[in-house]
């Protein structure tokens, strides 16, 4: 197995963990490993349709592969998910999307600092 299977694996590994940590079970996910422009992962969620499409960046560029924190990124990645029907509900209200942007990411990294890893 190469070292990019056994990433992506651990990945879905972790985001799997936390999402059953969280209670997120209602909704089914989809994991690619594929370039992903500016980010270590994304996610992607149709609320309505309790979908949530959860990528690894296949792509890392070289300077940045040092600070790249699989376990790290599938928490942060699973806190979108614990938040995200706050930040659909809210994006229908008058807010500017880039104000709650802003908010969305502060509290995730907010939330990262207090939620424990998973046990190694």
């Amino acid at each position: 197995m190469s070292k990019s299977s056994v990433e992506f694996e651990e990945f879905k590994e972790a985001f799997t963990e936390y999402q059953k940590r969280f209670g997120l079970n209602g909704y089914k996910v989809y994991f690619k490993y594929e370039s992903v422009e500016g980010s270590f992962a994304t996610i992607i969620v149709n609320q309505r349709d309790m979908v949530a499409t959860v990528t690894l960046n296949s792509n890392v560029p070289k300077k940045d592969i040092p600070f790249r924190d699989i376990k790290g990124n599938a928490k942060h990645e699973a806190i979108h998910l614990l938040i995200w029907k706050l930040y659909d509900r809210a994006k229908s209200r008058y807010v500017l999307e880039d104000e709650l942007y802003e908010v969305n990411e502060e509290l995730v990294r907010k939330l990262e600092g207090l939620i424990g890893d998973l046990k190694k």
